[in-house]
């Protein structure tokens, strides 16, 4: 798995444990957004309720670690983006998911499903 730097998401409802940051693992919010992007293409603050509407609302992304994340992933050219108007007559960054990048979330959703296999198999430890 390609490494795909730092994300944070904070868990809006989830009991934490004292000793729990907000911070997700990893990789996380590029993949969020990744699969997000599959739906159509999004500027950032749609992605962002988009994500937290998916989630029931128990993932919250930080706006300062979404642009960071989108820049990253079309740096790698997994996304490009155009400016548009939105619905609000206003102008906006719009994100798209390029061929690699559609190929990337199956990669990068493989890739997470054995890390949580993994995990899982600690915590079934007696």
């Amino acid at each position: 798995m390609a490494s795909l730097g730092p994300a944070s998401l904070v868990l809006s409802s989830l009991p934490l444990p004292p000793s729990s940051t907000p911070d997700v693992l990893r990789g996380t919010l590029d993949l969020l957004v990744l699969k997000t992007l599959t739906l159509e293409p999004m500027h950032g603050w749609g992605i962002s309720q988009r994500i937290q509407q998916f989630s029931h609302g128990l993932l919250d992304v930080n706006q300062g670690s979404l642009y960071p994340a989108l820049q990253r992933l079309e740096q790698r050219g997994w996304i490009e983006s155009e400016w548009q108007t939105t619905e609000n007559n206003r102008r906006a960054k719009y994100y798209r998911l390029t061929s690699a990048g559609r190929r990337a979330v199956g990669d990068e959703a493989a890739s997470w499903r054995r890390y949580v296999d993994a995990v899982e198999l600690i915590l079934q430890i007696s």
